[in-house]
Parts: structure tokens; sequence; C-alpha cells
């Protein structure tokens, strides 16, 4: 799918049905067809458009310099997105983002719809975007990529937090199923961050498109923003693997306490059994002519196991 913006009166950004000099192209998922039209039209490589649909394919920028030889550059980015796994819990993913540039436009391609991607244009965001400062577009997009990052590692710890209650009053497995995919989601995270860190050290290097003081002064908020997300990640990731450590813990003490319930309650059970085996035996026992002796057993039965269930009480066996 391919769709065209562009920034209007007042700094808005709108959809327009054909492609114009300063616009945005935002390819979505696109087919053969559509990769092949847009190649022979603004001369960008095929393998520009290949890479960015490649889920495996890691941040990496190829930039050249504003000169008279200046045709297209390509910044692939890893942004974050929330999904869920096999299991049906949530998690979060990451995706390649290809932004291509040129003297005429911008344009994005991307596998599936992301957030970074579909928010722009709403009422918080655009006035940061502009069409026509392709560099700004383009740093503004790796300024909202750190946001998601942050604002997902956010809504980790808060699971987290959630499931740590959970696992305190009770612990089955889909309350470990869904720790589970916390820690695969930090581990998609600390590797698209320093994927991306990386890109964003290599533009910086560059100096592409960073002749205005307001994009410097941008890039270095996208590089505070990704530090920051970087330092968040390992923060969490050590976090959740001492969690995870208290939790086996947890579950091997909880197992511990069932088990000694039950062998405590199974010695217990077995008292009265022991005493009316005795007692059911076919010869001649204490007691057996006398007319109260069920009454007796019986009272000698319940004081044994009153005395012995005291006993493991105190010993906090229960």
């Amino acid at each position: 799918m391919i769709e065209f913006f562009e920034t209007g009166d007042q700094n808005k950004i709108k959809q327009i049905d054909k492609p114009s000099e300063n616009c945005w192209i935002k390819v979505t998922a696109p087919t053969n067809e559509e990769i092949y039209q847009l190649c022979e039209k603004y001369g960008v490589p095929r393998d520009y458009f290949f890479d960015a649909l490649d889920t495996e394919e890691r941040s990496r920028v190829e930039m050249e310099r504003l000169d008279e030889t200046f045709k297209h550059s390509l910044v692939i980015v890893d942004c974050p997105y929330a999904s869920k796994d096999e299991l049906g819990y949530k998690m979060y993913e990451t995706l390649p983002i290809g932004i291509i540039l040129t003297h005429e436009m911008i344009m994005t391609v991307t596998l599936k719809k992301t957030p970074v991607l579909e928010n722009i244009g709403t009422d918080k965001t655009e006035k940061y975007y502009n069409t026509g400062k392709r560099g700004q577009f383009l740093l503004t997009i790796l300024y909202a990529v750190s946001f998601y990052y942050l604002r997902y590692l956010n809504e980790i710890i808060r699971s987290t937090n959630q499931l740590e209650l959970r696992i305190k009053q009770s612990i089955k497995n889909e309350e470990l199923y869904a720790f589970m995919a916390v820690q695969k989601s930090l581990v998609f995270f600390a590797t698209a961050l320093q994927s991306n860190k990386a890109t964003l050290d290599k533009i910086a290097s560059f100096g592409h498109f960073m002749w205005d003081k307001g994009n410097r002064d941008l890039l270095q908020d996208v590089l505070v923003e990704n530090k920051q997300a970087i330092a968040m990640t390992d923060t969490y990731t050590q976090i959740i693997s001492g969690m995870s450590d208290i939790f086996s813990s947890v579950i091997s003490n909880n197992l511990n306490m069932v088990m000694k319930f039950l062998t405590s309650f199974t010695i217990i059970l077995s008292l009265p059994t022991i005493i009316g085996s005795i007692y059911g035996m076919n010869v001649k026992l204490p007691f057996a002519e006398y007319a109260h002796a069920f009454s007796l057993i019986m009272i000698f039965t319940l004081v044994v196991t009153l005395v012995v269930t005291l006993i493991f009480w105190r010993k906090k066996y229960f």
C-alpha cells in the first residue's frame, strides 16, 4: 500500500492523492509491482526496499553527503510494536523501518503498520513533522522511535509489577508464561537499541542534513532518548533476571511447604488407621470383654491424634 502526505497550511499533515515535491510517501507491505513503480520513478535501488522489508535486517545507514552527486540515502532503524507470543501472551517485538531520502521526497518502508508512523499527523505530533524539511522529518521519526521504546519499557515494568503481585498470591503456569514474554521483549529491545545506537552515531558523524542548528539539537535529543532507553532496558533486564531467580526459589519453597504439609497430614491420618488395624485383628486384645471398650479406644485415638497434631503445629509443620 502506498500513501502520500504533505505538510499543508498551519503545519498540518494531510493526505494527498498523488505525489508532489517535498511529500512523504508511506509504503506499507508493498507488492513487487509497487516496488518496481517506485524504483522507476525515483531511481531508488530495489535493495533498499527488500532490506527494509526483511524482518531480520539490522539497523544501518547508507547516507551520502549533500553535493552534486547526491541521489538517495537509506536509514534503517528497528521500531518497537506490541504483539503476542505463541501462547497468546502480550509481548513486544521490533520491526525495521526503512527511511529513504532523495532531493524530491522522503519515503518510509515497512512490512506492516507501526505505531510510530501511524501516529504521524495526529493533533499531538503534527507540529513536529514537516515534509518539506526532510532532515528534520527523519530525525523526528528517529526521536519517535526512541520515545516508543521508553513508552513500552514503562508498560513492561508496570505489567511486571502486576505479575509480581499475582505470583506472590499464587504461582500458576499463566503467570510464568507471561513473565517469559516480558523477558523475550527485553531481549528484543536490548538488541535493537544497541543496533540503533550505532546507526545514530554514524548519522551524527556524517553531518548529513545536520547543517541546521535545529537539526543538530534534535539529533542530540534523539541520542539522549536512545541512551536512556538502553539504560532502562539494562536496568529492567537485571531486575527481571533477579526476579526470575527469586521466583524459582519461591516455587521450590512452596513445593517444600506443600510436601511438608502433606507428609504431616499423612502421619496424623495414619495413627487412627494403625490403632483401628490393631484392634481389628482376630486375636485376644486388652479391653475385649469391657462393655465400653469402643468408646475408650476412640477417646484414646482422638487424644493421640490431637497430641501429635499439636506437636506438629508447634514445630510449624503446618
